[in-house]
């Protein structure tokens, strides 16, 4: 099988390359970073721009699926304009997408598979979230992601099968929330946010990455869950993170009103409540390697080398 892969330089779409290739399959990608493409048997890469409506039609030669990953960063403080780029970037490069397709008359494409976002949920400390909820977040993320999704679905007018992975917090030592966490909790200074008692729906990012791989190979239909099956709470998190680095955590919990001063909008991303289920996906067979945050964490600190020196520095320090 070959994929199309869009944002397959990301954070996510590494992994997920990295997941491809150990199942066999070749890997298209997309970049609008020329100085990206790479050219090898099993990995080519081709130059597309959403903004200026450009691409490389050569991207869809031998492609089964399409996975698409493409989307500007949330984790920037929200200014309007920034707001603007957020959504134009996913409406833009899934747009592109399907205009190529129909004007490609010899594509072997029969299905995409887009990454979504569980921020759709409603924020919320008791409702356990399935595919089915039909309410909306009544947030910024909430409309990017039910605008992002119907756009997907456009992609069943051309006869593909369409399915949208609602992606949980990653959890990461290459990048996103987690090392930004990590980061006051080993200095220290690290606490939950606000009452702590907001739910995070999380997954290690090689599940994530197994997931897509999963629902591509079988090529399933829908909207699946990309979280693992015990979400935790903030306090939850944190703590476990803490006995990971050796830390101590002795500060109380920062109020909201702290973060929004920083962060702007933004900060509702670490208050906003979603317990959400992976009961869909994993029926489909899909079986996750880490279930538990502990286990998740346990994996993730044991492959970082900067983790690993602080904690070694922190032992010889006291037995000094």
């Amino acid at each position: 099988m070959k994929v199309l892969i869009t944002g397959a330089t990301g954070l996510v779409g590494s992994e997920l390359v990295s997941q491809c290739h150990e199942k066999g399959y070749n890997v298209n990608y997309l970049t609008t970073n020329r100085n990206k493409i790479i050219s090898k048997s099993n990995y080519q890469g081709f130059y597309w721009n959403p903004e200026k409506d450009e691409i490389d039609k050569d991207c869809l030669q031998g492609v089964s699926v399409i996975i698409n990953l493409a989307g500007a960063s949330i984790s920037k403080r929200w200014t309007s304009k920034y707001k603007k780029m957020i959504l134009d970037s996913r409406v833009n490069s899934l747009e592109l997408l399907k205009k190529t397709l129909k004007n490609t008359f010899d594509h072997k494409v029969t299905s995409l598979v887009s990454a979504s976002a569980i921020g759709v949920y409603p924020n919320s400390l008791s409702n356990y979230y399935s595919e089915d909820e039909q309410k909306v977040d009544d947030s910024f993320l909430g409309r990017v992601v039910e605008v992002w999704e119907e756009k997907a679905d456009e992609f069943k007018l051309l006869g593909l099968t369409v399915a949208k992975v609602r992606i949980g917090l990653v959890m990461s030592n290459k990048g996103g929330a987690l090392p930004q966490m990590a980061k006051p909790v080993k200095y220290f200074v690290g606490a939950a946010f606000g009452s702590g008692e907001q739910w995070q729906s999380w997954i290690h990012i090689a599940d994530l990455a197994r997931i897509f791989v999963h629902v591509a190979q079988y090529e399933l239909e829908g909207v699946f869950n990309g979280v693992a099956p015990n979400p935790v709470t903030n306090t939850k998190l944190v703590k476990e993170i803490a006995k990971n680095l050796e830390r101590p955590l002795v500060l109380p919990n920062i109020p909201k009103f702290i973060m929004y001063t920083v962060l702007g909008e933004m900060a509702y991303l670490l208050f906003a409540s979603q317990r959400v289920s992976s009961k869909k996906i994993e029926e489909e067979g899909y079986v996750f390697q880490y279930a538990n945050i502990c286990h998740a964490l346990a994996d993730i600190f044991k492959n970082d080398s900067e983790c690993v020196d602080s904690k070694t520095n922190m032992t010889k320090e006291f037995v000094s």
